[in-house]
């Protein structure tokens, strides 16, 4: 069997166990005999990241906290949020998820900038929603407020890809500003000397995925302020939980409405706000920039619609469950799971800094990531994935990146990192040329075939999405 027969195989490893489905059942089967399997695959898939050394992905980690949120779902899964009438409970919900993560990026600042202006949001099912409702935003207002016909975006090349996903559906011009190698910063003069007339918006991480770190937001704030263009803040990964480690002491500079140029901000509330996956927030200085995500078709047949962002049925179980899961928590609870998380982040950064061969990239916060200059890093990483690690791979340069949530904060956890860095430095060093057997993929961890252009790349995702949705055998 080739390299490439291997990995797709490996997406489909229930196929002897269970068959394969390639048309519709002439019967149904049991609500037994589908729990059955269900329950065996869960049980398998969950023992990867159970014993703490996954990146990210699960960031929560607590079976009794799933639980719960599993219960409040049944309530809601089957109700379209849609239908307020039917359903006010999501307006409940909605209305106060928005606030409670208002509070927690200083919304009240907006109005003592401004008091005519109050800060506001929208609950998405995801930070790639919540990255291209903001930038809908910003194009349409830069239209009809400004006259902009040719759009563009100044981003990070440290930025998530949702902001080229968002221009590439919306439109936009991209223009990408380069980070400082050492800080992994984005460069802010060069931001400052590309702003023109048509630019919408300027970009900012809280912090960054690839790193973890924080883009100045301060002096962003002041472009943006200086040439009246938008400035969203993506704190998608960070924004649940880098305000608990400001509070907690650590050295987080101020990203959120503090900040007077900052005008929109994106969190995802299915990471460290540990609701279940697919919730997220966008928050806005105020409802004359959020107004332009909302769609209206007033005179259609079927009566007049309309929708706050680009979803429109939503599951209400989702909502109801990131509503438990931030009120269950509150101040106390988030504050004692960052502690962890922090202390274990900083652990680990200790760990990897003992290491002479091992390069820290940028000021690592909960998130850190490293290369090397002595060898090929993804040689390290193919021994830590035989001890059963599951780092973030990334490139250019070649790294990786361990995003510390509740599962690595589990006793001996932190003890098998550190044994296990030990191990693998020396036999990374000693692989000289050889070709490592994982690579740079995100969210697939990092591994997969050995790829080296940008054209590989894309034609081994392509035919991936192809695989995940169709098996090939």
């Amino acid at each position: 069997m080739d390299d490439l027969t291997k990995l797709i195989k490996g997406l489909y490893p229930y196929d002897e166990r269970y068959g394969v489905l390639r048309a519709m059942p002439e019967r149904g089967m049991s609500y037994d005999h589908i729990l059955g399997q269900i329950r065996e695959m869960a049980q398998e898939e969950n023992r990867d990241w159970e014993t703490g050394k996954c990146s990210g992905s699960l960031y929560c980690g607590d079976h009794d906290h799933y639980r719960f949120l599993d219960e409040v779902f049944a309530a809601f899964s089957y109700v379209n949020s849609l239908q307020r009438d039917m359903c006010p409970s999501m307006t409940r919900f909605e209305s106060e998820i928005i606030a409670m993560s208002l509070d927690l990026m200083h919304g009240d600042a907006v109005s003592q900038h401004d008091p005519s202006q109050k800060a506001c949001g929208a609950v998405t099912f995801g930070g790639t929603e919540s990255i291209i409702n903001p930038l809908l935003c910003y194009r349409d207002r830069g239209r009809k407020e400004r006259g902009i016909t040719a759009p563009k975006i100044i981003i990070p090349d440290t930025a998530h890809p949702a902001f080229n996903k968002g221009a590439h559906l919306l439109g936009l011009e991209v223009v990408t500003a380069p980070v400082d190698p050492q800080t992994t910063q984005v460069d802010v003069g060069w931001v400052a000397d590309r702003i023109d007339a048509q630019t919408i918006a300027i970009v900012g991480s809280a912090g960054n995925y690839p790193y973890g770190t924080i883009d100045p937001i301060a002096e962003l704030s002041e472009l943006a302020v200086a040439h009246n263009v938008g400035l969203h803040v993506d704190g998608c990964l960070g924004g649940f939980i880098l305000p608990w480690g400001e509070v907690l002491g650590y050295d987080v500079p101020v990203f959120d409405f503090r900040l007077p140029g900052v005008t929109s901000i994106s969190a995802d509330t299915h990471k460290y706000g540990y609701g279940l996956k697919g919730t997220s927030v966008a928050l806005y200085r105020d409802a004359s920039l959020r107004k332009y995500q909302y769609f209206v078709a007033p005179a259609w047949k079927g009566g007049a619609y309309v929708s706050n962002g680009l979803a429109g049925s939503r599951s209400g179980g989702l909502i109801a469950a990131t509503w438990a899961s931030m009120v269950s928590h509150g101040r106390e609870g988030y504050l004692r799971r960052a502690r962890k998380i922090f202390e274990t982040a900083a652990r680990m950064t200790e760990v990897v800094a003992s290491h002479p061969e091992l390069k820290l990239m940028g000021k690592p916060t909960f998130c850190l990531s490293f290369r090397s200059d002595d060898f090929d890093i993804y040689h390290l990483n193919d021994f830590m994935k035989e001890r059963g690690w599951r780092f973030n791979g990334q490139q250019n340069p070649s790294a990786l990146h361990m995003a510390v949530t509740g599962p690595q904060t589990r006793p001996g956890v932190m003890d098998s990192f550190a044994e296990d860095l030990a191990d693998a430095v020396p036999y990374a060093r000693s692989q000289g040329d050889a070709r490592p057997q994982s690579s740079a993929i995100y969210g697939g961890g990092a591994s997969g075939l050995p790829i080296e252009t940008p054209e590989q790349v894309r034609d081994l995702l392509e035919m991936a999405l192809d695989v995940l949705q169709a098996y090939p055998f």
